[in-house]
Order: structure tokens, then sequence, then C-alpha cells
């Protein structure tokens, strides 16, 4: 992005005239730009694109779930799948394929989590985000494991 407001570089990471934030965006025919998701962030599946952000504020809208990440996971065929990562609510017991039902209808049906993973805690970076880089770097075999394939 470029305007009058916006910073011309990240310390020490060379200005061409843009500010590059490393986020995928969509602008809609009014001007108004929404953010999609992290480029890093973002599922390639067969050649086709799946947003993280997209499926985890899906997850986070049911009852038993406290909290949600999707990574991509490595895949025989399709290059890289949706992978959910849930922690329960206290006292909550998450249930696999009712947590999957609550994607039907919202999004297609390529775009469903491949498998969830309930887990205590996810990590964070010092800013309170999600460290995707660290759940990427746990989970990114997942599903080339024989007893997930």
């Amino acid at each position: 992005m470029r305007g009058n407001w916006v910073c011309r570089e990240y310390l020490n990471r060379g200005a061409e005239g843009w500010f590059r934030t490393g986020d995928v965006c969509t602008i809609d025919p009014d001007g108004f730009a929404e953010i999609v998701d992290r480029s890093m962030d973002v599922i390639k599946s067969g050649g086709e694109w799946i947003s993280s952000i997209a499926l985890e504020n899906i997850a986070v809208s049911h009852p038993a779930v406290a909290e949600a990440a999707i990574v991509a996971a490595r895949h025989p065929k399709w290059q890289e799948r949706p992978l959910l990562l849930v922690v329960p609510r206290a006292g909550a017991k998450i249930d696999r394929d009712e947590l999957l039902d609550v994607f039907n209808g919202k999004v297609a049906k390529w775009w469903l989590p491949d498998d969830v993973v309930v887990v205590e805690e996810l990590p964070h970076t010092a800013t309170g985000k999600l460290n995707k880089l660290a759940l990427r770097a746990q989970f990114q075999d997942y599903l080339l494991q024989p007893q997930k394939a």
C-alpha cells in the first residue's frame, strides 16, 4: 500500500514507494479494501487459495471453542490442506464431526479442514498474535502420518 499517511518501509527493508505489509486483500467495486489473510498464512490446496482467517472465524463461532488456528499441513495429493487446531472452552468437550458441521454452507466443501486437533493452548507472539510460524513447524507433517492420511 501507499499513501500520505502510510509509512514508506519497515526498518532496513528498502523503499520502492510501496509499504509491503504481507497482507492479502480484496478491493470491492466501491473501492473498499478487505484484508483476507496474511500471505504466509493462506493455504494453497490443489492450486486454489484458502483463507485461514475465514476458517478460524467460523471455528470460534462454535460454543465449545475458546481459540482456534488454521495452518497448512502438507498433503500428498493437494500440496497443502487446512488443519484446524482448537482450544476448548473450560469444561467443554470438542466433538470433531459436530465442529466440522459448523462450516457447512459457509465455505466451499473443499475448504473444510481435513482434521481437528484439540490442544491445551496455542502459542502466541510477544504482541499476543497466534504464532503461526511455530504451529506450522509443529503440525506441517500431521496429515502425512499414516494414521491421519
